[in-house]
């Protein structure tokens, strides 16, 4: 169980239960009746200082760590007390995230305004200009050093804080593992950067030090998964799945080590391997 509270209760608004007809091949043909968890997708609509910004699909659960991360990994502002409040306000459609900002705070960010809803986990939908769409952030710290094994452990005791995904099997999973190899926190959604999103706001409002941990993603690693994690000051991020071209250029113009692939026993370091231990010495025979 991650140290940053009790594990959430399976049938919370994060999941929702509903009947199903089963069908199995055995001794005779035939459906059986069942119930069944499905991982409640609605839009989240955020407002800065009542002003709408994005509209995204997500789980509503975790939603103050979700604005809060959003709004560092998207630059509308650089620290978590930029925010003076966050409110979730339930409506009809969905849920509204009215984040008020400090005075001055949104002129000095000139943040971008968003016309389209964003797909699920979607981070570019809306954007207008292709200059807007790509941004590089600045270079990380280079504290961090880790072997491949620990790396490995960590991966093996993800699914303990994946309460959700065990019952539905349908969400992503974000997870900060300290140097002791300990999971601190671990946040799902069914967007990826939603869930990415919700662990980093998670660590900017427990003021984790990022040097001391790394993020590890149950997805791939797409652009905006190293921009966020980047964008935070995290020097390793590990995914399960492939990484794109995109993301390994930011990875190594920031800094940041991207590990993809990862599996029980193996996996693929695609940026600034010597956090891992490597160098042009090793013998990886």
């Amino acid at each position: 169980m991650p140290p940053d509270g009790a594990p959430h209760a399976p049938d919370d608004k994060a999941c929702l239960s509903v009947p199903v007809w089963r069908w199995r091949q055995r001794g005779s043909l035939g459906y059986t009746v069942d119930q069944d968890r499905l991982a409640e997708e609605i839009p989240l609509a955020i407002l800065y200082d009542d002003t709408p910004y994005a509209v995204m699909l997500g789980t509503p659960r975790d939603l103050e760590d979700f604005a809060i991360g959003f709004s560092v990994t998207e630059g509308i502002v650089r620290k978590p007390e930029d925010i003076l409040s966050c409110t979730t306000i339930a409506q009809p459609e969905g849920v509204e995230l009215r984040v008020e900002l400090a005075s001055g705070v949104a002129e000095a960010a000139g943040w971008r305004e968003r016309s389209l809803a964003g797909r699920t986990g979607c981070g570019l939908c809306g954007v207008r200009a292709l200059e807007s769409a790509v941004r590089w952030p600045a270079p990380v710290a280079d504290t961090l050093r880790l072997t491949p094994a620990e790396v490995d452990a960590a991966l093996a005791r993800l699914p303990d804080g994946q309460d959700l995904h065990a019952v539905t099997g349908a969400v992503h999973a974000a997870a900060w593992v300290l140097r002791s190899g300990d999971l601190f926190a671990v946040r799902e959604d069914v967007g990826r950067h939603n869930a990415l999103d919700k662990l980093l706001g998670a660590l900017l409002r427990a003021r984790v030090d990022v040097a001391g941990g790394f993020a590890l993603v149950s997805s791939r690693a797409s652009y905006e998964m190293v921009q966020k994690a980047a964008q935070c000051g995290v020097q390793l991020l590990v995914a399960v799945s492939a990484p794109t071209a995109m993301a390994r250029r930011v990875a190594q113009s920031s800094g940041l080590t991207l590990v993809a692939f990862s599996r029980a026993g193996r996996h693929t370091v695609y940026t600034h391997p010597h956090r891992l231990g490597w160098s042009a010495g090793t013998n990886d025979a």
